[in-house]
């Protein structure tokens, strides 16, 4: 079985790099900042389900992610999570939390409607993150 990104993260998320184990993407919501790594092993559901390798390959791309966010849009709070429940294929968002963001303190899901970014404000959001990962943005492939 060949890994395919799954359609709902396909339709809210826009891919914007790889990682040696992971899909890169950028949440379609200008309200936060908010990437979600996906490892591409099909068929895997949870973390315990990744190989060994795997398991540390993903937890050293989630910190690494996860410090980059914080450096490049200093947020009060970073949520990291690995829910699955409406997606089944496994999946880590990564989203900074500002006090006085649209969903602050509540969890960002199904708060409010997402807010699709415009040409502009996609560019600068990655713009910032781009610095910290030139290896992982702009990735073959990648828009």
């Amino acid at each position: 079985m060949s890994f395919v990104l799954p359609a709902q993260l396909a339709a809210d998320g826009i891919r914007v790099g790889a990682t040696p184990l992971c899909e890169l993407l950028l949440m379609n919501d200008a309200q936060y900042p908010w990437f979600v790594l996906v490892p591409r092993r099909a068929g895997v559901r949870e973390i315990y389900q990744l190989e060994d390798a795997d398991q540390l390959q993903l937890l050293r791309e989630s910190v690494r992610l996860s410090r980059a966010l914080m450096q490049a849009y200093g947020g009060d709070k970073l949520n990291v999570a690995a829910l699955g429940n409406l997606v089944p294929q496994l999946h880590v968002h990564h989203v900074v939390r500002y006090r006085g963001d649209p969903a602050w303190p509540a969890p960002v899901w199904g708060r409010h409607p997402m807010r699709p970014y415009t040409i502009p404000e996609r560019a600068a959001r990655l713009a910032a993150l781009a610095k910290l990962l030139p290896d992982w943005l702009g990735a073959p492939g990648v828009p």
